[in-house]
């Protein structure tokens, strides 16, 4: 018998390796936290070694996917998808920032392919097991960082932008650079636990203490938005779990009920948004957001339709974005609005995609969630609950954690659920436990 030569050998080896699950597994979850743990990165490496890692970890996963395209269910990703992602993308042509538009495409890009990568080898409940194991450790690191700050040294740390204040019950940040950053971490996990405990995917102790450190992240932010999503999403959480009580002949009925009774709620609160806005107005959280809001709207109209062309993250060196400052002369990083973001970047059109894309992806989760037996499908649905909301006072939904994690449920519930089935009527099932 004869031997292969080394070199081939140890090709054939690292080829076993990529195409192992384990790998695969490690991979996703190095991916995803990489979008958690951006702002860490960028503090730490600088954007020469947070893109380093994304190239590289963006490189692997392609050549994964290569690999094990035989046994992968590679679907084609959501058209609203596609169409968002190809306007974003096209508007290199009419940017004013040109050499911006090119490298917040590939940021864009880049983690839209890890949230592929993990959609296409993950399956559900392995989703929401990495999601948790995860954010089990962004939001540990962000408490104890907060911990040691504010009560062992009472020392703020700038470079991350810990406050230490902690010892006054907040706000609080951790190594998320904003609180309401770590705010939709700390909700995802919220979901993720709750998801974990009920499908027995970890130890009780650890599912408890996990939401018990959710709960605190969410507390001690002191974040009017993130506190509001959070009982959003309880509510949302318990009208799933009653809908998968109703008869499964009345339930597909109930489902479009309860979504147009929500498009009624928001086009309620549209309406008396002024009383909203004083309620929620703590600290004055919402006034620097008004005023930058309303120097983006004096912009609009000198690109309605195509907008000023995708960047992503805001550049704050580059035209139009130097002259929109959150206070003093501190250029913002970002419109602290993703639909507002999108309309300014993209105009109307792009703003429609966005819309679209958003609606067909979170009703395909909702009539997932409703029509399983199983209580890992309500994830997705309860997932985009959190980023729909924390969006209205937050861009993040646009890059890192927030993009990845809806391209996950985005194709998640494409692949679970076309729309075929989901516009038909279920047949009848056993009731869900």
């Amino acid at each position: 018998m004869t031997t292969p030569p080394p070199a081939r050998a140890v090709a054939a080896a690292f080829a076993g390796l990529l195409r192992s699950p384990r790998f695969s597994a490690a991979l996703a979850t190095a991916g995803l936290g990489a979008g958690a743990f951006s702002f860490l990165l960028v503090r730490l490496m600088g954007w020469a070694g947070h893109v380093a890692i994304l190239a590289t970890i963006v490189a692997l996963m392609a050549v994964v996917v290569v690999l094990r395209r035989d046994e992968l269910d590679l679907g084609v990703p959501p058209i609203s998808l596609l169409a968002f992602l190809g306007w974003a993308g096209i508007s290199l042509v009419w940017s004013q920032y040109q050499w911006v538009t090119f490298g917040g495409f590939a940021y864009l890009a880049a983690f839209t392919a890890i949230g592929a990568f993990i959609a296409w080898t993950r399956d559900t409940i392995q989703i929401v097991r990495m999601a948790g194991d995860v954010l089990r450790v962004a939001i540990g690191v962000s408490l104890a960082i907060e911990v040691f700050a504010g009560i062992l040294i009472d020392t703020a740390i700038p470079f991350l932008n810990v406050q230490a204040r902690i010892a006054e019950l907040g706000p609080i940040s951790g190594v998320m650079q904003t609180r309401n950053q770590l705010g939709l971490l700390a909700l995802v996990g919220a979901v993720s636990f709750a998801t974990e405990l009920r499908t027995r995917s970890v130890r009780p102790i650890v599912g408890v203490l996990s939401l018990v450190g959710a709960g605190l992240a969410i507390v001690l932010t002191q974040s009017p938005i993130i506190i509001a999503t959070a009982g959003i999403v309880a509510v949302a959480a318990a009208v799933l779990y009653g809908i998968r009580r109703v008869r499964p002949d009345r339930r597909h009925a109930a489902q479009f009920t309860i979504l147009a009774a929500a498009v009624v709620l928001v086009g309620i609160a549209w309406l008396i948004r002024g009383p909203l806005v004083r309620v929620f107005n703590a600290e004055g959280a919402l006034d620097y957001r008004l005023a930058l809001w309303n120097q983006i709207v004096v912009l609009l109209p000198d690109n309605a339709v195509e907008g000023w062309g995708w960047a992503g993250p805001w550049h704050g060196d580059v035209v139009p974005f130097v002259g929109l400052t959150v206070s003093g002369d501190r250029p913002a990083s970002s419109a602290l609005n993703a639909y507002l973001d999108v309309l300014f970047q993209l105009g109307v059109v792009g703003m429609l995609l966005f819309i679209v894309m958003l609606g067909l992806a979170f009703t395909r989760s909702w009539l997932l969630a409703g029509r399983r037996r199983s209580v890992i499908y309500a994830w997705p649905a309860l997932v985009l609950v959190v980023l729909l909301l924390v969006s209205l006072a937050e861009s993040s939904m646009l890059v890192d954690f927030g993009w990845t994690t809806f391209v996950v449920c985005c194709i998640t519930a494409s692949r679970e659920l076309s729309w075929r089935s989901a516009l038909r009527t279920p047949p009848p099932q056993p009731f869900a436990s």
